[in-house]
């Protein structure tokens, strides 16, 4: 039996070692998150005035549900399994040409009864007239009409030709000149000083903000750039919403508050302050659609800019402007300019309207350049602007 007893006795410290490998490998398990566990964040929340600020370990959140405290401001990150299927957008660069035939069907119909009217021969007063019109019909304003016309009559009467190859040169070469290629159209988007770049995207109500924040976001993660969305457009859920969905296509967080109306200078403020700390190179902001008539909400925009300066300088101002809107579009964007300092331009809707002349307008109301336009719906049919792209699809 000496035999028996001594195979049972291994066998039963066999069976203990074993037990206890399993005890300590299931233990690692639930330590690591596993699924039957149910882990608690550590959170801690701190007052900025109305707002409850919610704090979180980025690393840790991956993949854990956080729960909604309210009106509290909350970073919303892409969850950790929708990495690997994140989209990568369109470089930046090439975009206006790529997009260039659908901006010349809206517009060449400028350049087309342009020529049509210049190359006739014998031009009277009345052709020149309908001419002028012609342009006043693509919103280029008065003053830049004057201009254009009395440069084209100049160069008919001097050279006696109204070829139409040489019309066009002229055309080109004058509303080149009209829209102004020496303008400055990048946009700051680099971090300085330790702290991110902050652009504050402003308009009225459905000139499409939100969505031009997010594929402006679309841009930037296209140029490597490490971005953070500010849903400071409090007074609409589904602002926020969408754009908590442009962000979680690209791998980008969003700064939001689950809480309708709530403070947007908190919003704003909240999104800069992550933006700091993640060291993220962008913090795109987005604020509620308001009339231009409306001076409270106007008031407002100055608060935001005032506010998340205590963070950092806000670098760009962008007005977002529907492009078919006309004169009225103008007087909005002269509004704006009085509350905040305009940076630069953001054209919606070029895709559908042959009011081209808008560019050039609104450039020398405000003295600031269009630096971005809008051709479509589609998530990357936001591009640069490029004045010689630009007039080259109008008259060719």
């Amino acid at each position: 039996m000496g035999p028996i007893n001594e195979l049972w006795e291994i066998l039963t410290l066999v069976t203990v070692v074993v037990v206890g490998a399993l005890g300590v490998l299931v233990a690692l398990v639930r330590g690591r998150g596993g699924r039957g566990a149910s882990p608690t964040l550590p959170r801690t929340g701190r007052r900025e005035g109305d707002v409850l600020v919610d704090d979180r370990d980025r690393a840790a959140d991956a993949g854990t549900e956080v729960p909604n405290r309210g009106g509290g401001v909350l970073v919303e990150e892409p969850e950790a399994p929708v990495a690997p299927g994140l989209e990568r957008p369109e470089s930046a660069r090439g975009r206006l040409q790529r997009l260039r035939a659908r901006l010349a069907r809206s517009n060449s119909a400028i350049g087309n009864a342009l020529l049509a009217l210049l190359s006739r021969g014998g031009l009277s007063d009345e052709d020149w007239e309908a001419v002028e019109d012609t342009l006043l019909a693509s919103d280029l304003g008065v003053e830049a009409t004057q201009e254009l016309v009395d440069s084209l009559r100049t160069q008919v009467r001097v050279d006696g030709t109204t070829d139409p190859a040489q019309v066009r040169q002229w055309l080109h070469e004058d509303l080149l000149r009209l829209v102004d290629p020496s303008m400055d159209r990048r946009i700051a988007a680099s971090r300085e000083d330790g702290h991110p770049a902050v652009i504050l995207v402003v308009g009225v109500n459905g000139t499409g903000k939100t969505t031009t924040v997010g594929k402006l976001g679309r841009v930037l993660v296209a140029e490597d750039k490490d971005v953070i969305f500010g849903a400071a457009d409090t007074f609409r859920a589904a602002a926020a919403d969408q754009l908590t969905t442009w962000g979680e296509r690209v791998g980008v967080p969003t700064v939001r508050s689950h809480q309708e109306g709530a403070d947007p200078a908190s919003v704003a403020f909240e999104a800069v302050k992550a933006g700091v700390e993640m060291e993220a190179d962008v913090v795109l902001i987005d604020t509620a659609g308001r009339l231009h008539t409306k001076r409270g909400l106007m008031d407002e925009l100055g608060k935001i800019k005032r506010v998340v300066e205590k963070q950092a300088p806000v670098g760009e101002v962008l007005l977002v402007l529907d492009a078919t809107t006309g004169q009225n579009g103008m007087r909005q964007a002269e509004e704006f300019a009085k509350e905040v300092d305009i940076t630069g331009i953001v054209l919606t809707k070029m895709d559908g309207t042959a009011k081209g002349g808008i560019v050039v307008n609104v450039q020398r109301k405000l003295g600031v350049p269009v630096k971005l336009i809008g051709l479509g719906e589609g998530p990357d049919d936001l591009a640069p602007f490029d004045p010689e792209a630009f007039v080259s699809a109008i008259v060719g």
